[in-house]
C-alpha cells in the first residue's frame, strides 16, 4: 500500500482522504521536484486547533450512564421516602442482614477498584505527596473530633453517639470525586484522598472508633479492622488486578459500574433505615398527636426527637467538615481547586462502610442510623455545595499541567 501527495491544486481529493484537510500553499507550486517531509504542511485536528489529537466522543449511552450515576442524592432521597410510608419494601434485604450488607459494600468498593489504575495513583502520590498528607491528615482529624464535639454537646445517647463517632472515623466516600468534578476542584486530588483513606481505615477506623466510642460501648478494633479488610481493601485490590489482567472485559464493565454502585449505595442506606423506621415514626407520632397542637409546635415537636436529634446531629458533623477543611487548606496557602477538594473530601464520609460495621458489630440497630441518615443528608449538602462552586471560578493557572484522571 503506497500514499500520495497531491502537489497541485485540484477542487475535490479521493474518497479515502474524506474528513482530513490539507493546508495547500497561497501561490501555484513552480516546480513539480518532491518536497521534503519536513516541508510538507501538518495535518490538522477538525476537533481543534493545532496538533492536538482526535478523541473520540463517548457514546450517548455512556453520557446516559454517567448521568443516571451522578443523580445519587435523588435515589436514596427517593428510596428514604419509600422506607419510611413503605418498610417493608426493604424486608427481603434486611431479612439476610449483615452478610447482604457486607456484600453489597463489596461490590461497591470492587467497582471503585475496577476504575484505578496502582500505577497512576503512586505517580500523583510522587509528585503530589503534601496535598494528599494534608487531605488525609484532615480527613481523620477534623471529622472524628467534631463526631466526639457533638455528642458531648448535645447529650446524644450511647447508641446514637456511637453510631455517630463511627459515621466520623470513616474515610472518604466516592460520591465525593462526582461532587468535586461538580464544584471545579482538583479531582485527581480528590481521588488519591479517596482510595489513600479508604485503604488506612484498616487501621484508623476501628482504632479511633475505639479510643472515642470507647467509653459508651465495648468496640473490639481487632474484629473491626478484619472487617474493613475484607468489605474494602479486599475488593479494591481485587478490581485493580482485574483492570491490569483482563482489560477488554473490564472495559466494557467499566461504563455500567458508577450507576451499580450508586444504586448499591442507595439500597444499603434505604434498608438500614427501614429497619428503624418503625420506633422512629412511632416517636414522632407521640410527640406529635399527643396533644393538640399548632402544625408549628407539631413539628418542634418531632423535631426534638429522635430523629430530629439525629438529623441535628449529622448535619453539623458534615458542615463542620466542609467548613474547617476549607479553613485549614485556605490557612495552609493551597490554592482554590485543592481547598474544594479537601473539603469536599473532609466533609463526606464513606456512609456505607459505616453502615455495614454498625449493622455487623453492634446489637443496638440504632448505632447504624446515623450513618444511613448521612447517606441522604450527605449528599444533599454536597451536591448543594457543589453546584454553588460550579458558579463560582476558581481561578486555575492558564500555564498549570493538565493532570488526567480515571
Amino acid at each position: 500500500m503506497s500514499t500520495s501527495f497531491l502537489l497541485t491544486p485540484c477542487n475535490s481529493f479521493p474518497q479515502r482522504h474524506k474528513g482530513v484537510a490539507f493546508l495547500t500553499p497561497r501561490a501555484p507550486l513552480v516546480s513539480a521536484a518532491p518536497p521534503r517531509l519536513s516541508n510538507l504542511p501538518p495535518v490538522r485536528s477538525l476537533q481543534g486547533q493545532g496538533h492536538q489529537p482526535l478523541t473520540p466522543a463517548k457514546p450517548r449511552w455512556e453520557n446516559l450512564l454517567a448521568t443516571a450515576a451522578s443523580l445519587y442524592p435523588l435515589y436514596v432521597t427517593f428510596g428514604g421516602a419509600v422506607a419510611c410510608f413503605r418498610p417493608s419494601t426493604f424486608s427481603w434485604f434486611v431479612n439476610k442482614a449483615p452478610l447482604s450488607y457486607s456484600f453489597s459494600l463489596g461490590f461497591i468498593m470492587l467497582a471503585m477498584g475496577l476504575t484505578l489504575e496502582l500505577r497512576d495513583l503512586f505517580d500523583l502520590l510522587m509528585q503530589r505527596p503534601v496535598s494528599i498528607l494534608f487531605g488525609c491528615v484532615a480527613q481523620y482529624t477534623i471529622m472524628p473530633a467534631f463526631g466526639m464535639i457533638i455528642s458531648k454537646l448535645l447529650g446524644l445517647p450511647p447508641s446514637i453517639s456511637v453510631g455517630l463517632i463511627l459515621l466520623s472515623c470513616c474515610p472518604g466516600g466516592t460520591a465525593s470525586n462526582v461532587v468535586t468534578l461538580i464544584a471545579q476542584g482538583d479531582v485527581p486530588l480528590s481521588i488519591v484522598m479517596t482510595v489513600c483513606t479508604t485503604l488506612g481505615a484498616v487501621l484508623l477506623t476501628p482504632l479511633l472508633t475505639m479510643f472515642l466510642a470507647g467509653t459508651y460501648v465495648p468496640v473490639d478494633a481487632v474484629k473491626l479492622s478484619l472487617s474493613t479488610l475484607q468489605v474494602v481493601v479486599a475488593p479494591i485490590l481485587l478490581g485493580s488486578y482485574l483492570q491490569s489482567t483482563l482489560p477488554g472485559t473490564v472495559r466494557v464493565v467499566t461504563p455500567f459500574s458508577p450507576l451499580l454502585a450508586v444504586l448499591a449505595s442507595s439500597l444499603l442506606a434505604c434498608s438500614v433505615f427501614s429497619e428503624n423506621v418503625v420506633r422512629l415514626k412511632s416517636s414522632m407520632v407521640g410527640a406529635s398527636w399527643a396533644s393538640d397542637l399548632s402544625p408549628l409546635l407539631r413539628v418542634r415537636a418531632i423535631l426534638s426527637g429522635e430523629l430530629g436529634i439525629i438529623v441535628l446531629s449529622v448535619l453539623l458533623l458534615h458542615f463542620g467538615g466542609f467548613f474547617v477543611g476549607y479553613i485549614s487548606a485556605a490557612l495552609c496557602g493551597f490554592g482554590e481547586p485543592q481547598r474544594r477538594a479537601i473539603s469536599i473530601e473532609v466533609g463526606m464520609q464513606n456512609s456505607s462502610l459505616g453502615v455495614v460495621l454498625a449493622a455487623s458489630h453492634f446489637s443496638s440497630p440504632m448505632v447504624a442510623l446515623a450513618p444511613a441518615i448521612s447517606a441522604v443528608i450527605m449528599n444533599i449538602m454536597g451536591s448543594s455545595l457543589g453546584f454553588i462552586w460550579r458558579h463560582i471560578d476558581p481561578s486555575y493557572p492558564k500555564n498549570s499541567p493538565d493532570i488526567l484522571s480515571n
